[in-house]
């Protein structure tokens, strides 16, 4: 399904969310999407704390921290990996773009607050967010689905175990986006 985007925050975040490949071109190629997409970051960031509240919930500013430096330090990774090891080209602001975007489903997480739903919804927009990573993937390193899906892998290993490293030394939960970090 194609969503049309003028540009604005809310139709290209829609657009991201429906898995449009227009809109990952779009903000791939529009280095003044780098807010927007930070706002996409803080808007995902901030449903996730309201979404686990009922579990005891996170920090609001810790959530929020984690969230930016779970989106630099995948956005890093998923360069390194898909540029150096398998030919992709783009640069870290494109990458930062489209996975900033990729992230727009997880504002749903919101509805994890909701008894007995909690882990339907983080479930649902885990995979969700995973396939939208994909496709931001595809898109902003000009290759094929299979190896964007080895790049998702592989970066996906090596942020989980640096998250971990960096969450143990500062304390802090760091998450690759709205349920991929809880």
């Amino acid at each position: 399904m194609e969503a049309r985007t003028s540009g604005s925050l809310v139709s290209r975040a829609i657009g991201a969310a429906m898995l449009d490949i227009n809109v990952y071109e779009e903000v791939e190629a529009d280095r003044s999407a780098t807010t927007q997409a930070a706002t996409v970051v803080l808007a995902v960031a901030i449903a996730n704390v309201i979404g686990s509240w009922g579990s005891g919930g996170l920090g609001m500013v810790g959530g929020v921290l984690g969230a930016f430096l779970g989106w630099f330090l995948w956005a890093g990774v998923t360069n390194i990996v898909g540029t150096r090891l398998l030919g992709g080209t783009a640069d870290w602001g494109e990458l930062l773009r489209t996975l900033g975007f990729a992230q727009a489903p997880g504002v749903l997480a919101v509805l994890a607050i909701i008894p007995i739903l909690g882990w339907f919804v983080g479930f649902g927009v885990a995979i969700w967010t995973l396939v939208a990573g994909v496709i931001a993937i595809r898109q902003a390193l000009d290759f094929g689905t299979g190896k964007a899906v080895i790049t998702a892998l592989i970066s996906m290993v090596i942020v989980i175990i640096a998250s971990m490293a960096i969450g143990t030394v500062l304390g802090v939960g760091v998450g690759m986006g709205s349920a991929l970090a809880g």
